[in-house]
């Protein structure tokens, strides 16, 4: 009976069941700053419960450099209207330049921020709905923040807040050894200092080489380079990767 059925297109599902459509994967290229840039909320614990305070981060994917930031009481597109406006001035961005990337918050996807972008020349793009993986190093820069030995339980006021931030956003652009930059600062990288601090520790390192070689198991060291690329979602295919 099935086999009949479903030759005449008569199996389907009965219930009202909803359908969600396809969203496309972004594929999104940095090959320097200020050309990707990525932003969103979170939240911070305020001194009693259900209270927080709304953390405002944007980052420069390829230098991981946090361009701008901001300290809220609510989740709103006038304050980051306000964030991306300071930061599209304080970099000197051009238009057609930038792409600013974000997930699907309220703020996000408002008409305010839309036309903000569209007027200063920026593309913006989104990630899809509850997938986080699309927007990746926002979300590993909240965890930074928030595994900080001297971030609290709590924060006993907005000024607490503000205080923490205005020590640590300098301290991670300025000082911070960054894992995914090969332990260079996102500073460095981000205002093109990067190949001289990697030619310095090259020299450094082929000291030590000829003082101890015996320390370096896998023979002379060799020089270190950035990479050239910084994707959100990289193609499958490796010859999109490399622009085949």
């Amino acid at each position: 009976m099935y086999r009949i059925l479903a030759a005449h297109a008569e199996v389907r599902e009965r219930r009202n069941v909803l359908r969600h459509p396809h969203y496309a994967k972004p594929e999104l290229l940095a090959t320097g700053p200020n050309q990707l840039w990525s932003w969103d909320i979170t939240k911070l614990l305020g001194p009693q419960k259900w209270t927080y305070f709304y953390l405002y981060v944007l980052l420069d994917v390829f230098s991981r450099y946090v361009v701008g930031w901001l300290l809220g009481e609510r989740e709103s597109a006038a304050l980051a209207e306000h964030m991306l406006q300071d930061a599209h001035a304080k970099q000197a961005i051009q238009p057609g330049q930038l792409t600013v990337h974000a997930d699907h918050g309220a703020p996000m996807i408002s008409k305010p921020v839309a036309h903000l972008l569209a007027d200063l020349g920026v593309t913006k793009t989104h990630s899809r709905p509850h997938v986080s993986n699309d927007n990746p190093f926002s979300e590993s820069h909240f965890k930074t923040v928030k595994y900080q030995p001297t971030f609290p339980k709590r924060f006993g006021s907005r000024e607490d807040a503000l205080a923490f931030c205005r020590t640590f956003f300098p301290w991670y652009n300025e000082q911070h050894y960054h894992a995914g930059l090969g332990l260079l600062t996102p500073s460095s990288v981000h205002h093109g200092t990067a190949g001289e601090v990697l030619r310095a520790r090259h020299q450094v390192l082929l000291a030590a080489h000829a003082l101890h070689p015996e320390r370096f198991l896998s023979g002379p060291p060799e020089h270190q380079s950035l990479p050239s690329a910084v994707w959100i979602n990289p193609p499958s295919s490796p010859k999109e990767v490399l622009g085949v």
